[in-house]
């Protein structure tokens, strides 16, 4: 991490400024408009059919092999490996399967060894012969990779529910961690959200240690080169073995001590810390779509209810059985599992680009989309409250999530609601029903406003809602002036050493990409230099700014993501164009252009962060570096027109943009998401901004001339220093 206090890292007052314009002559410039306005508006009404009936958008959350292969391992708990859904799942994994054999974690990466044994495992209780072809060049991936003793924590538990490895191959989960106090260092609470949901079913499932046995030949005995007593300990993804003290060897410690005390019955709260994690579960269970609203506790609890006695027709096990179908797609691609869904999120992102586009709250479509996003506000409180004594007033990702709002998604909400209040919306743009065929979508789009009654309140519930969720967000700050996803500082470092903590992600810190969107927000809302909030906000984003001057993206892959959000929310909050930390932001995204136009990113830049800014070219990283620019001042530079290019060049009338990547993070190293609509929204958001830019170029943006060099026509990636 640095600080910058010059420009490209260098101290010292800032270079005058290259001025830039788009440089084409008047007819091209002319087609590059109404090749705009054709893209935009086409996209537009991509978006629109979209739109649900209820009023929300949600689009697919793809992850990876995973998803299906323990979907099918937690069916062959309960006895149903041989299901259709189960076999289903089965013909989608060997879809997925690599060339050389393994799975990876998003497509164009290598074999991983706990996704690998995994789908190995499923392929073999769903029938397949492990002389196959595939599964023999499966087997040989695995024992290339070490063997089933390398996979991690959870993979482990799978492992020894199904009957092939011992509890005591797995780290311990303890579910007296529900008693301790929260004055604790360690206590539950301390953990991220997504943690707590995950760890108390498993303490649950390491308690009472549930097994079906299988017969012999559904084993996975090949696979497993030693012995038990030589298993190695669980570590984090890219943790090296170090020698000497530590907190890992400290908490390897404390789990040996904590099972000598199990074994000898020396645990005299466990019955009541077993009764306290059932009652915690129900809780939420009752006030969500599943414990956590996503597949890992949804799964797990399923697995500890059972071990808990609770009847398979409990209202809570039926529900989460439910939340669990709700998750599969079936379609003419295949059957497959999503890891949650998204309707909050894309909804309001969907909102701002409609905005953008041309769509104000004349339009039917949006006035239902802000209803719904009204009615999803959360007024009760959650697990937050256990540390931030403020009314509630957040948006969750899901549908229902009662007890775990986040930051990101309020922000979110909370522009797209301001947008509808401000009437916020690009005038270049012809309006929705100027184009829409009105007999094909007459229920949806066109449609003139209700009375003036109906307006009145619906612009009174958006200003009541925005109101709420904006004091709920600013109780969120964590005390470094950064935002974090669920919890307010939540950064307890040494917990990230627990031997169940191999997720990657045992605590929920501030981040810079989401404290970028909150700032956009709070711009958004009229908050500006000067406001306490701001100024702790904008500090933070200039410590954690990269020695290169990008920032790290926590929630979007990666560095692009991250740069991209703290670019506008500096801005947003009038941090000038010519600041060092805005021009060196802007410079990374400049330098790390393609030279087909695009940028591209590849999650193996969280393992690797040497290689930021490199990976195949997809439409939404390049909307995210053209928006970033845009926002940077940067709206006449000729990368930002060679990006536009790239996502002009890219779209179809029929199929819009095509986007097969993973650009989406949930766990780092751990777990990577592809959303559907990302592919739409964001690149017709960034080509609205664009047009706008150079339509109106309005302050505090200044109007730019070219300069030619003679290296400026041997390469498309152009500095502007």
């Amino acid at each position: 991490m640095g600080r910058w206090n010059g420009y490209n890292g260098r101290s010292g007052r800032m270079p005058p400024p290259r001025r830039w314009d788009l440089g084409p002559e008047p007819e091209t410039e002319y087609d590059i408009r109404t090749e705009l306005r054709r893209v935009v508006c086409g996209a537009r009404l991509q978006l629109l059919a979209k739109q649900s009936a209820d009023g929300y958008w949600q689009g697919e959350l793809e992850g990876d092999g995973i998803l299906q292969s323990e979907t099918i391992l937690v069916l062959a708990f309960f006895g149903k490996e041989r299901s259709p859904l189960a076999e289903a799942l089965a013909k989608r994994l060997l879809d997925m399967q690599l060339p050389e054999g393994g799975w990876s974690l998003y497509p164009g990466g290598r074999a991983e060894i706990s996704a690998s044994v995994k789908a190995y495992f499923a392929l073999k209780l769903t029938g397949h012969d492990p002389a196959s072809e595939p599964l023999q060049r499966a087997r040989e991936m695995i024992l290339s990779l070490g063997g089933a003793e390398r996979v991690n924590s959870f993979t482990r538990f799978y492992l020894a529910m199904l009957g092939q490895i011992p509890y005591s191959l797995c780290p311990a989960v303890p579910p007296e961690l529900l008693l301790l106090p929260s004055w604790s260092p360690v206590h539950l609470h301390a953990l991220s959200a997504w943690s707590r949901t995950m760890v108390v079913p498993l303490s649950v499932i390491w308690a009472k240690k549930p097994v079906r046995p299988l017969p012999g030949e559904l084993g996975i005995r090949e696979l497993i080169l030693h012995p038990p007593e030589q298993w190695p300990p669980i570590r984090k993804p890219g943790e090296t073995v170090r020698h000497g003290f530590g907190w890992g060897t400290f908490f390897r410690g404390i789990d040996r001590l904590y099972k000598a005390a199990e074994r000898r019955g020396l645990l005299p709260g466990r019955q009541r810390a077993l009764r306290a994690a059932q009652e915690w579960m129900l809780r939420r269970i009752d006030a969500g779509d599943g414990l956590g609203a996503i597949y890992p506790p949804i799964v797990w609890s399923l697995i500890a209810l059972d071990a808990l006695g609770v009847s398979p027709d409990d209202p809570a096990v039926r529900k989460t059985w439910r939340q669990l179908e709700r998750l599969v797609i079936e379609d003419e691609r295949g059957t497959r599992v999503q890891p949650c869904l998204s309707p909050v999120w894309d909804t309001a992102i969907s909102l701002r680009a409609l905005y953008a586009a041309g769509v104000d709250g004349n339009c039917a479509a949006v006035r239902k989309a802000v209803a719904w996003l009204i009615d999803k506000q959360i007024t009760v409180s959650g697990d937050w409250a256990e540390t931030v004594p403020a009314e509630p007033g957040g948006w969750c990702f899901e549908h229902r999530n009662d007890f775990y709002p986040d930051c990101d998604d309020t922000a979110m909400v909370l522009m797209a609601l301001h947008g509808f209040v401000n009437g916020t919306c690009n005038e270049q743009f012809p309006r929705p029903f100027a184009l829409i065929d009105e007999q094909a979508v007459r229920s949806q789009v066109g449609r003139p406003r209700p009375g003036t009654a109906e307006e009145e309140d619906l612009l009174g519930r958006a200003t009541g809602a925005i109101h709420r969720g904006l004091n709920w967000l600013l109780a969120m700050q964590n005390d470094d002036g950064g935002w974090a996803a669920f919890d307010r500082n939540n950064c307890r470092r040494f917990l990230c050493h627990v031997p169940f903590a191999d997720h990657n992600a045992m605590i929920d810190p501030s981040a810079p990409d989401l404290t970028g969107r909150v700032l956009e927000a709070l711009g958004t809302l009229g908050r500006r230099l000067g406001c306490p909030e701001v100024d702790r906000a904008v500090r933070y984003l200039r410590r954690s700014q990269e020695p290169d001057g990008s920032w790290f993206g926590r929630w979007g892959v990666n560095y692009v993501y991250g740069t991209w959000q703290a670019l506008t929310g500096l801005r947003a909050v009038g941090v000038p164009e010519d600041d060092p930390a805005v021009q060196a932001g802007a410079e990374w995204l400049i330098t790390h252009q393609h030279a087909d136009g695009g940028w591209g990113e590849s999650p193996d830049t969280y393992d690797h962060p040497e290689r930021r800014g490199r990976g195949p070219a997809t439409p939404s990283q390049t909307a995210w570096a053209v928006m970033g620019l845009i926002a940077a001042g940067k709206q006449s530079h000729r990368a930002v027109l060679h990006g536009v290019r790239f996502l002009l060049a890219r779209w179809s009338a029929e199929e819009g943009w095509n986007e097969p990547y993973f650009t989406g993070t949930g766990f780092p190293r751990v777990f990577y998401l592809r959303y559907h609509m990302y592919a739409l929204y964001f690149p017709m958001m960034a080509l609205a901004k664009f047009a706008a830019s150079a339509q109106h170029d309005p302050p505090p943006f200044r109007p730019l001339v070219r300069v030619i060099t003679p290296a400026d026509s041997s390469r498309q990636n152009l500095r502007t220093a």
